[in-house]
């Protein structure tokens, strides 16, 4: 299986959500990602699904995906033409002795400190899934008291919009 980022477009209307989730838990395929915003366009929002599944069933889902009356547009954003970030916020352990050596990792990652405690810090880091997983690995001895990660996000590179190729039909 191979892991595959897609751009849904969809009217922004209660209920869509539910109807494209079931069609991927239907299939029996797991979602790795989940995030669904507003467009530049209030009318019209973006869901962007990260999926493990073979090329066929894909086109498969993608076709079904499209007959769905509130899908305007389906993209599959290939790793090296799109731009894909994820947010995490990290509470770590960090006291008097440790808390210079968490702020210089933070600072290493280009993370910053949003909160801080007399017994931890909280960490705001976004970046591909790479550096997240490896801003981790570095703060993992300290200790993790908590974590929250949200969905992928991802936008195709250069000019192009498919929100706006999706409003002419394109």
């Amino acid at each position: 299986m191979s892991q595959h980022t897609l751009s849904v477009l969809v009217e922004n209307k209660p209920g869509v959500l539910a109807r494209i989730a079931g069609l991927f838990s239907r299939r029996g395929f797991n979602i790795h990602s989940l995030a669904v915003g507003e467009t530049e366009h209030e009318e019209i929002s973006r869901i962007t699904v990260v999926v493990d599944v073979e090329d066929l069933p894909l086109e498969q889902v993608t076709k079904q995906l499209n007959k769905l009356v509130e899908v305007l547009k389906v993209v599959e954003l290939d790793a090296a033409s799109a731009v894909q970030r994820q947010v995490m916020l990290i509470k770590v352990r960090a006291d008097a002795a440790t808390r210079s050596q968490v702020l210089e990792l933070v600072q290493l990652f280009r993370a910053k400190v949003v909160d801080v405690a007399t017994e931890s810090v909280t960490i705001e880091a976004t970046g591909p899934g790479e550096k997240l997983a490896a801003l981790l690995g570095v703060l993992e001895p300290y200790g993790v008291r908590e974590l929250v990660q949200s969905g992928i996000v991802a936008i195709g590179r250069g000019p192009r919009s498919i929100t706006d190729r999706a409003l002419r039909g394109a």
